[in-house]
């Protein structure tokens, strides 16, 4: 049995389910996925594959992935590397276990590809929760990101086929969709017509999914029309990853992100008047090359402006290739690290703040399986995307539970979770 091991994003995991499907039946194969959005992820992923060697001997590893995009040759250099694919180059990889392919490096030009790659799952059958790609590539020019290098132009995938994907996964039984792209909300402007995010928001919402998320949203590209959609839309849940990465004018500017604080206040106020529940979630960086304490600042009263039901925060990361990265910056770590737990601190009292408004209600939670803790208790997640506990209810298996709904009354609201008794019938 093929093993994968993926790190980083959800598009990486959405795209080692396919692997694992494609070549299910392929003894002693390992394929590690990789991810190059930090150099500490990097760094990571080198030293799973020698752990990988070390304890498969006979086994033939794959590396593929981000990390092997932009820096193929240092892969290819580690003895216990059999073979290099690029993010392009996975489809490859039937050829190399026929013997086709003698090269232990194959990553391409990510830029030379300007049609959607057709890499799907089609083996959602049994499951209640499934990943639908809807687009590939950035076209955004972030200084300190290096995504656009290994993933490549933004490619919008056909509407029809996004819609047919979904409908044939409802019939199946999948309850909840997410729908994925590095920028989803640049979603149809490289196709004929020009359809919008926001029409593929209606229509996979007119498909009879009860369930849909999305991620990643930029926020230069959120147009008032999406989020008219997603209040309009009844299956798409009420939550939102809006990835801020600084509350410093200045800094974004540097960042080239193409929106001011002000811009961005602007919108989370927009997204509030159309749902005034939304839980928000972002990622943040702290630490960018030049950012003062009054840049830091700016993003503290930002986080506790918008005051986010979940964030992603990371110290910055320097990646070569990137503007960003001939950036110097003389500002001690012991700084940065210290503004960075300043920061951690204010998400974690707005999330905190945020779960306790669900305190002594009825949250629906779609049960995904019992809890690493205690297998006597159930897992689920909110329509907001929170985690949810529950007992499993007397006269009830974890089997007949998990896909379905249940409805849970919340007596304990934590920062990151929430748990209290199951009421009623599951559905």
């Amino acid at each position: 049995m093929v093993e994968v091991v993926t790190f980083g994003c959800r598009i990486n995991s959405y795209e080692s389910e396919i692997l694992k499907e494609k070549f299910a039946g392929i003894e002693r194969l390992i394929i590690v996925n990789t991810c190059a959005v930090t150099r500490e992820a990097e760094r990571q992923c080198r030293q799973t594959v020698r752990k990988l060697r070390r304890e498969n001997p006979d086994a033939k590893i794959v590396v593929t992935g981000c990390a092997a995009q932009i820096n193929p040759k240092s892969f290819a250099r580690m003895p216990e590397v059999d073979l290099v694919l690029g993010n392009r180059e996975k489809a490859e990889l039937e050829k190399y276990i026929r013997g086709e392919i003698v090269e232990k490096t194959i990553v391409g030009d990510i830029f030379s590809y300007d049609k959607y790659d057709d890499f799907v799952i089609t083996g959602f059958e049994g499951r209640q929760r499934a990943f639908v790609q809807i687009q590939q590539g950035c076209d955004h020019r972030c200084t300190y990101c290096i995504v656009p290098y290994v993933r490549g132009r933004e490619k919008s995938r056909p509407f029809e086929e996004i819609v047919d994907e979904v409908t044939g996964l409802v019939r199946q039984g999948v309850r909840e969709i997410t729908l994925l792209g590095q920028n989803v909300n640049s979603y149809g402007r490289d196709l004929f017509g020009k359809p919008r995010f926001a029409d593929l928001l209606r229509a996979v919402g007119d498909t009879g999914v009860e369930r849909i998320f999305f991620t990643s949203s930029h926020p230069k590209d959120l147009l008032p029309e999406t989020i008219d959609a997603m209040a309009e839309t009844p299956a798409v849940m009420p939550q939102l990853h809006l990835a801020v990465q600084s509350g410093s004018t200045r800094i974004l500017k540097e960042m080239n992100r193409r929106y001011t604080r002000e811009d961005y206040l602007g919108l989370v106020d927009r997204i509030r008047n159309r749902m005034p529940d939304i839980a928000l979630s972002t990622d943040i960086i702290v630490g960018f090359p030049g950012e003062t304490e009054e840049d830091f600042e700016q993003t503290l009263s930002l986080a506790e402006t918008v005051r986010y039901a979940q964030a992603y925060t990371f110290i910055y990361s320097k990646r070569a290739g990137t503007p960003a990265a001939e950036i110097d910056d003389p500002t001690p770590h012991e700084v940065i690290l210290e503004r960075f737990n300043r920061l951690v601190k204010v998400i974690e009292t707005t999330a905190h703040e945020y779960n306790q408004g669900e305190l002594h209600t009825v949250v629906p939670a779609l049960i995904e399986g019992t809890s690493k803790k205690n297998d006597a208790v159930l897992l689920g997640k909110s329509p907001k995307n929170q985690t949810v506990h529950a007992p499993i209810p007397e006269g009830y298996s974890i089997d007949q539970l998990v896909g379905k709904i249940v409805d849970v009354d919340v007596d304990v609201a934590k920062t990151w979770y929430l748990s209290g008794s199951v009421v009623g019938e599951p559905r």
